[in-house]
């Protein structure tokens, strides 16, 4: 995955955030997956940036880690989203 991809939420998934926790509904498949601190983070850093770069950068001063494992553990989360439906990756 490039870090110049743009991410595109599908427009059938409902994000409401529950105490410091995002709860999202795919209405395609009715099902509903809940998101913790760190995934909330994510989460709205996509919604607020255009590239997973620009993700990137924000979390990266948000959170004391090592780049290269933020930059793996985003693209996991970022997969995974993909994988449920939940978002596009464009590059």
């Amino acid at each position: 995955m490039d870090m110049n991809s743009k991410v595109t939420f599908a427009e059938t998934v409902f994000a409401q955030e529950v105490d410091g926790e995002m709860v999202l509904l795919d209405m395609n498949s009715e099902n509903y997956f809940g998101l913790d601190v760190v995934g909330t983070d994510i989460w709205n850093a996509m919604q607020e940036n255009e590239t997973l770069d620009e993700v990137f950068k924000v979390l990266l001063m948000q959170y004391d880690v090592e780049d290269e494992v933020l930059k793996k553990d985003l693209i996991t989360f970022v997969e995974k989203l993909k994988e449920n439906g939940l978002l596009k990756v464009e590059v």
